[in-house]
């Protein structure tokens, strides 16, 4: 009978300690409360969201619904945090004074709740700063942004070492340290934000518009990054720039051009009378006057002139600008001048002309022939048939006849 009692506590021992130190039982309850708590989490945070976004949808603005659907993720881990807190009062892990693994878990999953909360709110919360967008430019209000969501972050995983007593000052100091030899490293890195920096100040191109970069891109401006932006052409295959060639080299942004220009040069036959030269840039000047789709002087300057004499053809420079910037109609535009300067070329009574040449020969000159060309052309006449007839393979052929 002893020998039972012995078992028996053993027994007991073991399911009191077993479990890491603690109670069998009291741990599967708090496991179970714990895997309840995740089972519902989703329902919960579904309900106490739509009920929050209830009270959201009456107010005039939009903000707050966006707010509520950013903490949505957060509010999900208020039952995780209800459910651990649970089980820790089963298990017994909380101390009289506050302290221990149990009470500093609950209270990890509150910070990490809390930040998470501050990391999503940062993005719907940016759209306040409207009038600071104006004046910085939208870009770097989300570079602002960005950097919040990151100082949220580190504040975040900051405050839960502090709470497990690791100290975080050597653990900065440290980063110091490895952040020095890193930069040595990485001066391109940085060299690349601080020029993107620049690019948004100077407001040198926003995401939509088209930019052209002197022996390194032509396209469509998609994404501004702290490193590279990343630029889309027109065969669609994106091309990510570092910031530093944006801000080293020459930037034509087409997107803010108020005009598009025609530049041509129009050749014209050389039989073109003076006339006919003053009624073709007369008329052309003409047509664009009464057109509504080119700007006017003294908007923008404008020419129809004889410009040059060419090899083949007497240059007419043209020069005018469009009122559209868009690339269809300014096609369109320039397609109708093409067709109205045609007209009025050939109303003029004269034609385009070609690249041609023209050989002048004059028959009066000495013409000189070389001395091997003047000896077959005597043999060929006949001129040299006594030569033959001393030649005794010519006499034998001779014979035979």
């Amino acid at each position: 009978m002893e020998t039972m009692n012995d078992l028996w506590a053993i027994v007991a021992d073991v399911w009191n300690t077993s479990f890491l130190g603690l109670n069998v039982g009291q741990a599967l309850i708090g496991l179970i409360v714990v895997a309840l708590a995740f089972a519902v989490r989703g329902l919960a945070g579904w309900a106490i969201t739509k009920f929050l976004l209830a009270h959201a949808q009456k107010t005039t603005t939009r903000m707050d619904e966006k707010v509520v659907r950013a903490l949505s993720g957060p509010i999900r881990m208020i039952p995780i945090i209800i459910g651990v807190y649970i089980a820790v009062l089963i298990v017994g892990l909380d101390q009289p004074d506050g302290q221990g693994a149990g009470i500093n878990l609950v209270r990890t999953l509150i910070i990490i709740a809390i930040f998470w909360a501050l990391h999503n709110v940062v993005t719907p919360v940016s759209y306040l700063l409207s009038p600071l967008q104006r004046a910085l430019g939208p870009v770097l209000v989300d570079w602002l942004a960005k950097t919040l969501r990151i100082l949220f972050v580190v504040v975040g995983a900051g405050a839960v070492l502090q709470l497990w007593g690791i100290p975080v000052a050597p653990i900065v100091a440290g980063l110091g340290l490895f952040g020095v030899a890193v930069g040595l490293g990485a001066q391109d890195m940085f060299k690349n934000l601080i020029s993107g920096l620049l690019v948004l100040t100077e407001k040198r191109f926003l995401p939509g518009e088209w930019i052209h970069v002197d022996g390194v891109v032509e396209g469509i401006v998609e994404q501004i990054n702290f490193r590279s932006t990343l630029v889309r052409r027109f065969d669609r295959s994106p091309v990510y720039v570092p910031n530093s060639f944006l801000s080293d080299r020459a930037v034509t942004n087409f997107s803010r051009m108020t005009h598009r220009r025609i530049l041509w040069t129009i050749g014209v036959e050389y039989k073109t009378t003076t006339d006919q030269l003053r009624y073709i840039c007369d008329k052309t000047l003409e047509w664009l006057d009464d057109h509504p789709g080119f700007a006017k002087p003294p908007e923008v300057a404008r020419a129809m002139r004889v410009d040059s004499f060419g090899a083949s053809s007497i240059d007419l420079l043209l020069v005018c600008f469009t009122n559209t910037t868009a690339w269809a109609d300014w096609l369109e535009l320039k397609e109708e001048l093409a067709f109205e300067m045609k007209r009025i070329v050939e109303g003029a009574g004269t034609a385009f002309a070609f690249p041609s040449t023209s050989v002048y020969m004059d028959n009066g000159a000495e013409v000189f022939v070389p001395p091997e060309v003047e000896t077959h052309a005597r043999r060929l006449a006949g001129d040299l048939e006594s030569d033959d007839r001393s030649n005794p393979l010519a006499r034998v052929e001779d014979s035979d006849d």
